[in-house]
């Protein structure tokens, strides 16, 4: 394998400094200290979804590392995953930061987050990696298109237009993210690969339901959110927010069900367990004994369960029951009405909105044409991807990036085996 040519050939050109792509590069020049590698990067500022991730602390990865367990938080790619995730997961994420100098600490619910709660110590320990690798970093220079050439000779390579000119490289990694208008989709379909279009996968829900109107702020511990007419179903933490519903339950729901919502314009209907840990026959029997113990006092004023009372007393204006209407002068239609309300509330969604400022995607190339121990393409020899712009994604919680890690060190490793080969 050889270094830079005098006719300026790139041993191994990677689209995109966002965490993927660098993490990529880093680890192709570990392996490989004699190659040429190039970062191409669109923008003034590399790794700036690190920067402003977990709002600005940045969720590096989980404390969870059985791969098994691991793939069930990927709504989509998490069986192709499960190899890779054995060869670099968690445990190895944490010993690399280590190493440049990164102590990680774990939140009660697995996060884990720099000790400095500082994403800027994240993008730091990454440029310095870099740099001390000798990785080059183009900034203000995407890539414009790629296509197949014959380089120096029988060596296959690509001829790259970037937006400072052409570039000629012996490989090519694509790491350019999610997202549409996106020159690392475009550059892989017209190598021959197949790009499901991207769709938003974690985002909130807004309601415009007068009964949530005065509750922004409200949180559930422990709440179920369904899409009705499907078996869709999210079981965690919930929060009533100033224009809709956000919480683990909901994001969950809109990862899984992301291609569906999409399809539906973002117009659909849920059904709201507010008390998924009672019953619907406990829930009765609470209300039969608030109506027996308590029969002259007012529905309105008295939960028969534990549940906020401004929740409690919304649900209840929303039966239309009559001002002041006691327990005693309860109807059994009442009662079915209420007990059908605490456990089913129809809540029609008219939109979405990303989750604060972590927009994910899925959608991105197909992974059966990818090999998933080396992230390279099984169609084009010199080929590899990395990160989002693969149809992989994770929920909230750090398993964007340990995605982006794990394909990035596979990726980069198998594109510095690639050029000792040639």
């Amino acid at each position: 394998m050889s270094g830079a040519d005098s006719d300026g050939v790139a041993d191994l050109v990677v689209a995109g400094a966002g965490p993927a792509g660098v993490f990529a590069a880093i680890r192709c020049r570990e392996l490989a200290p004699a190659a040429r590698v190039i970062v191409l990067e669109r923008g003034r500022e590399p790794l700036r979804k690190v920067l402003i991730s977990g709002g600005g602390r940045c969720n590096v990865t989980n404390v969870r590392t059985d791969p098994r367990e691991l793939a069930t938080f990927y709504p989509r790619g998490g069986r192709e995953l499960m190899g890779p995730f054995s060869r670099f997961g968690p445990a190895e994420t944490v010993a690399w930061f280590a190493r440049h100098g990164v102590e990680l600490r774990a939140q009660p619910d697995g996060r884990l987050f720099p000790v400095t709660d500082s994403s800027r110590t994240v993008v730091d320990a990454l440029l310095r990696a870099a740099g001390d690798a000798g990785v080059e970093l183009r900034l203000g220079c995407g890539l414009r298109s790629a296509v197949r050439a014959a380089l120096l000779g029988n060596d296959g390579g690509f001829v790259l237009e970037t937006d400072a000119g052409s570039l000629r490289s012996r490989a090519l990694l694509l790491a350019t993210g999610g997202g549409s208008g996106n020159a690392g989709w475009t550059a892989a379909a017209d190598l021959g690969h197949t790009v499901a279009p991207p769709v938003p996968s974690l985002f909130t829900f807004r309601c415009r339901d007068p009964r949530l109107r005065d509750l922004a702020g409200i949180a559930f511990t422990d709440a179920e959110v369904r899409l009705a007419g499907t078996r869709h179903r999210h079981r965690g933490p919930l929060l009533v927010t100033h224009d809709g519903l956000s919480g683990p339950a909901v994001l969950l729901l809109s990862a899984w069900s992301a291609r569906e919502l999409h399809a539906l314009d973002y117009r659909f209907d849920v059904l709201v367990d507010w008390i998924p840990a009672v019953t619907e026959p406990a829930v009765g029997e609470a209300l039969a004994a608030a109506r027996r113990d308590h029969p002259r006092r007012q529905v309105r004023t008295l939960a028969p369960v534990v549940l906020p009372q401004r929740l409690w007393e919304s649900l209840v204006d929303g039966t239309g029951l009559p001002d002041g209407r006691i327990w005693a002068e309860l109807t059994r239609d009442e009662t079915a009405t209420l007990i059908d309300d605490l456990k089913r509330t129809h809540l029609s969604i008219d939109g979405q909105s990303p989750f604060k400022e972590e927009f994910v995607t899925c959608g991105g190339v197909a992974l059966r044409e990818v090999d998933p121990r080396t992230f390279a393409s099984r169609l084009v020899p010199g080929l590899y991807f990395a990160g989002e712009l693969l149809d992989v994604d994770g929920v909230t919680g750090g398993f964007n990036f340990q995605g982006c890690w794990t394909t990035g060190w596979l990726a980069g490793s198998a594109a510095a085996s690639h050029l000792h080969a040639q």
